[in-house]
Order: C-alpha cells, then sequence, then structure tokens
C-alpha cells in the first residue's frame, strides 16, 4: 500500500505572473506527484473561496504564504498516513477539516 508521507506546498507564478499553489505529495513508496490549478479569470457564485493574503506589498494583496502553512500544518497532520488510494476518506477528511460549506477556512 501507498501512504502520505508528506505534502510540500510552493507559491509559483502562474501565466498571467498570479501566483498559484504548486504542492507535491511524498508517498512512503519514493513516489511524489506534484501538480498546480491556477485560478480562473472568473469564479462563479458556488465555487469554493480562495484564500489570499492580502498584504498589498506582494502580489498586489494576491500571495499565498497563509495557504502554505495550512498545508505545512492542519492539512499534513491530517492526511499523513493516510492510504493514498482511499480517495473517498481523504476528500471527507478535508470536508471535516475545513467545516465550512464553502472552504473559507483552508481555501479551494
Amino acid at each position: 500500500m501507498a501512504y502520505i508521507k508528506d505534502i510540500k506546498a510552493f507559491e509559483i507564478l502562474d501565466s498571467r505572473g498570479v501566483p498559484s499553489l504548486l504542492t507535491e505529495v511524498i508517498l512512503n513508496n519514493g513516489i511524489s506527484e506534484a501538480a498546480s490549478v491556477p485560478s480562473g479569470a472568473s469564479t462563479g457564485s458556488y465555487e469554493a473561496v480562495e484564500l489570499r493574503d492580502n498584504d498589498r506589498s506582494r502580489y498586489n494583496g494576491k500571495g499565498l504564504r497563509g495557504n502554505i502553512n495550512i498545508i505545512n500544518s492542519l492539512i499534513i497532520e491530517a492526511l499523513q498516513g493516510l492510504n493514498v488510494h482511499d480517495q473517498g476518506k481523504i476528500d471527507k477528511l478535508m470536508i471535516e477539516l475545513d467545516g465550512t460549506k464553502n472552504k473559507r477556512k483552508i481555501g479551494a
């Protein structure tokens, strides 16, 4: 079985120069994968909240250092040791960890 050993997050810039997260998941068997998902140019009223730092001195307030702190603390603590193939359990834990309808605590 493959279990989540670590999760690392990095602030990168998307094709428009806007900060986005790159997140790498490292498994106990040595496999690691990374993914980034830039925010869309338009958002709908039913989408999850996109958390930004609001520090106007960095990327006009769109930095993501707070998100990195959430990943490096709350999220890794909740997911470390879980079977990577148990996506239902991972999803449920993430929903419970946030506890809000629009993901305003830990973000989209």
